[in-house]
């Protein structure tokens, strides 16, 4: 295999990981959305630190591993449009991403505060911090811009 193979290689699965962290974060602001119950809750955050290690990983090597590759590979610059299209959506989906987190933060925050005090109750203020609609908008924002960058990579709109 040649250098180039490994570099597409390792692009393919950084894409992938950054997708599954994507629909992991998904599973997790459903789980949370549809419950006020602290202990459900936070449950289903033990799932975030996860994905928030496989989304860095996936968006350094997605980013880094592309740009080597368009370097790398003849026929493909840097500056082709749709090369120069997927790191602004990339740009788009990683920011909007990060930003999402803290807006889900006080649910997860409240839930282990009620749970360390012993209260399994439904609470009313941890169903309201669960439905966050700027959260679940920057989600939304971040998963589309991923899946635009998918459409871009498999059919290179102007290349």
């Amino acid at each position: 295999m040649s250098l180039n193979d490994w570099l597409l290689a390792l692009h393919l699965l950084s894409g992938f990981a950054l997708t599954a962290a994507i629909v992991l974060f998904w599973v997790a602001i459903v789980a949370i959305r549809r419950t006020d119950r602290p202990e459900q809750v936070v449950a289903a955050a033990r799932l975030l630190p996860v994905g928030s290690v496989v989304v860095i990983v996936g968006s350094l090597g997605v980013v880094i591993f592309g740009i080597w590759l368009a370097i790398a590979l003849d026929g493909v610059e840097v500056w082709n449009g749709w090369v120069i299209a997927a790191i602004i959506l990339w740009a788009v989906g990683t920011e909007t991403g990060r930003r999402s987190d803290p807006e889900f933060a006080p649910c997860v925050n409240r839930a282990k505060e009620l749970v360390a005090a012993g209260q399994t109750e439904p609470d009313a203020r941890l169903a309201e911090l669960a439905r966050t609609q700027k959260g679940l908008l920057l989600h939304t924002i971040a998963t589309v811009a991923i899946l635009l960058i998918l459409v871009d990579m498999i059919w290179k709109p102007g290349a």
